[in-house]
């Protein structure tokens, strides 16, 4: 979706996409260049997916787009709603409307699911508004109990210490749960469906459906077609050697599947 804002070189009105934009993106990591001129569009209400084989570079990706300090990026720009993120901390990201569903979620014992959400979006919500006092318990509680009973959660994990001792499919849920929560514009999913059984993929899955819409964009990382079955990608896009080489339709995927990444020239 197109919409206008005013240049500052100009003055003008000039024409903007609602979603992410990946402009000609280099990031390096200890010197050593990891993505070289990535280039990206994910429109609003869209899933793209990106597959390729190990050490090509998915993951630096996503933890550059959340802003992680380990991650430098040399040239290029990402812009979320016309607007550049890259100056901004991973708070702030956060707060513009950017969300990482981790492959690899931290536990932090001592702090509970329910205080952690709570938390995240009192400070989202804060963050728009500097009057804010805070979501009601009464309030809280009746968010997030929908919203784990759209997942398949049982109620009582909101009292678990977060992530702590959780299988996968609980620390996949869980990170779902942070996104029906926080209501993000643009969610990046960082194989998600890695170390889940058949049943839990489907679950969370269906959760990540269902809180799909014309203002949400999806950017799935993935090894394995079997995920994009459930979430039907829009655009499939093939990343060899930190370069996106190859983009098309979800029949993409199935190729690859069927015949792996030799025949993919970077």
């Amino acid at each position: 979706m197109l919409r206008g804002i005013l240049s500052a070189a100009t003055g003008k009105e000039i024409e903007t996409m609602n979603g992410l934009e990946i402009i000609d993106l280099h990031v390096q990591v200890e010197d050593i260049e990891i993505l070289h001129s990535i280039n990206l569009t994910v429109p609003a209400g869209e899933v793209h997916a990106i597959m390729g084989p190990n050490g090509t570079g998915k993951s630096t990706l996503a933890y550059t787009l959340m802003g992680h300090p380990k991650y430098t990026v040399t040239s290029g720009d990402v812009l979320l709603d016309g607007k550049s993120i890259l100056n901004l901390s991973a708070q702030e990201r956060s707060h513009a409307g950017l969300f990482l569903a981790f492959q690899y979620p931290v536990a932090i014992p001592g702090v509970t699911v329910a205080n952690f959400l709570r938390t995240a979006i009192n400070a989202h919500r804060k963050a728009d508004d500097a009057d804010y006092h805070g979501i009601s318990i009464p309030e809280f509680r009746k968010i997030m109990l929908e919203k784990m009973q759209l997942l398949k959660m049982d109620p009582k994990m909101g009292g678990r210490y977060l992530n702590d001792g959780f299988s996968g499919g609980e620390k996949k849920r869980v990170e779902i749960l942070q996104m029906a929560m926080l209501k993000p514009k643009m969610a990046v999913l960082d194989e998600t469906d890695s170390g889940l059984d058949i049943d839990a993929l489907r679950i969370v899955s269906e959760g990540i459906n269902t809180l799909k819409n014309e203002n949400l964009g999806i950017l799935v990382i993935t090894h394995y077609q079997r995920v994009l079955n459930y979430l039907k990608p829009d655009v499939v896009h093939v990343m060899v050697d930190g370069q996106i080489v190859q983009s098309g339709g979800p029949d993409l995927a199935l190729q690859l599947e069927e015949q792996g990444y030799g025949w993919i020239k970077a």
